[in-house]
C-alpha cells in the first residue's frame, strides 16, 4: 500500500493557499502516524525540488488522496484519469455539484461541507511551526542624494536575500494615511504594529529607529554610499547591525540575521538601546536663551 497525496497546491496551474498546504500536511502526517506510506505531490512552481505529478508514476501507488479545496474542474478531472488504477478518495473538500466529473470520479468523498454535516477543515488540526515575523521596510528613491544612491541595487540584494530565508515577511511602509485601510493612521498604531515583530529588515532610517524605539532588532542597510542617515542613525543610537551598501552580501546579512534572531528571543533586548539623546535638550536651551 502507498499513497499519493494531491491537492490544488499539486497542479501546476493551481493555487496554493497556507490552508490547502496545512491540509496535505494534515492528510500526510495521519498516513505517516497511521504507518502507511504516502508521499506528496507539489506544484513545480511552489517548490521545484520537490516530488511533482508528472513524476509520480500511477503505477507506484495504490491510493490516491485529494486534500482540501473544492471538489470541481478539469483539473481535478485529470487527476482521475492519470490515476484511474488507483483508489481515489476525496478529504476535507467542498462538494459543489457531486454530480460533476470531478465529485463523481472520486471512489469516496468525506466532505467539509456540501455533502452531509459541514466538518472543520483539515487546516485546523495540521501541526504547524513557529517562524520569526519579519517587518520589510525600504526606502523610496532619495534622489538627493544624487550619485550615491545605491537603492536599486541594494533592494535587489536585500529582498532575494530575505525571500530565502524561513520567516513570514509583512510589508510595512512608515507613511502615515487615515484614508487608507493598508497603512497605520497614526504613528502609535505603526509602534504598537511594530511591537509585534521578532526582527525588522530595512533600508529607511526611521525603519531603524522605530524598530528600535519598539524593542525590535533590526537589520538596517544603507542604500546610500559612503553612508548616509540610516548609518549616521545607526552611530547615534549604538546599533551594530547597520550595514554600508558596498559591504553588502549575504554572508553579512546572515551573520546579522544570526544576531537578531538570537536578541529577539532574548527578553532583554526588547530594551531600546541608548542614545546620547541631547536633540530636544538642546533645542529647549536655545528656546529660553
Amino acid at each position: 500500500m502507498r499513497v499519493l497525496v494531491t491537492g490544488w497546491p499539486s497542479f501546476l496551474h493551481g493555487e496554493a493557499t497556507a490552508g490547502d498546504v496545512l491540509s496535505m500536511r494534515r492528510v500526510a502526517d495521519a498516513l505517516d502516524g497511521a504507518g502507511i506510506e504516502a508521499d506528496t505531490a507539489w506544484s513545480p512552481v511552489l517548490r521545484p525540488d520537490a516530488l511533482h505529478l508528472d513524476d509520480a508514476e500511477p503505477g507506484r501507488y495504490t491510493h490516491v488522496v485529494f486534500a482540501c479545496g473544492p471538489a470541481h474542474g478539469e483539473q481535478v478531472e485529470w487527476l482521475h484519469r492519470r490515476y484511474r488504477a488507483c483508489r481515489r478518495i476525496a478529504v476535507g473538500v467542498s462538494v459543489i455539484d457531486p454530480r460533476s466529473p470531478a465529485a463523481a470520479g472520486f471512489h469516496r468523498i468525506l466532505a467539509r461541507d456540501g455533502l452531509g454535516e459541514p466538518q472543520p477543515d483539515l487546516s485546523y488540526a495540521a501541526h504547524a511551526d513557529d517562524v520569526p515575523v519579519v517587518g520589510i521596510m525600504l526606502a523610496p528613491g532619495q534622489r538627493e542624494y544624487g550619485g550615491r544612491r545605491r537603492h536599486e541595487q541594494v533592494h535587489k540584494t536585500l529582498l532575494h536575500w530575505i525571500t530565502g530565508r524561513e520567516c513570514a515577511r509583512v510589508g510595512l511602509d512608515t507613511r502615515l494615511d487615515s484614508t487608507d485601510w493598508r497603512l497605520c493612521a497614526t504613528p502609535d498604531e505603526f509602534l504598537s504594529l511594530l511591537a509585534r515583530l521578532d526582527v525588522v529588515v530595512t533600508t529607511r532610517m526611521h525603519g531603524l529607529v522605530l524598530a528600535l524605539r519598539a524593542g525590535v532588532p533590526a537589520i538596517a542597510v544603507d542604500p546610500v554610499a559612503g553612508g548616509g542617515k540610516v548609518t549616521a542613525q545607526g552611530e547615534a543610537l549604538g546599533w551594530p547591525a547597520v550595514i554600508g551598501a558596498e559591504h553588502l552580501d549575504t554572508d553579512t546579512l546572515d551573520h546579522w540575521w544570526r544576531w537578531c534572531l538570537a536578541s529577539s528571543s532574548d527578553d532583554g533586548a526588547r530594551t531600546p538601546p541608548g542614545g546620547r539623546g541631547t536633540l530636544v535638550a538642546d533645542l529647549v536651551a536655545e528656546v529660553l536663551r
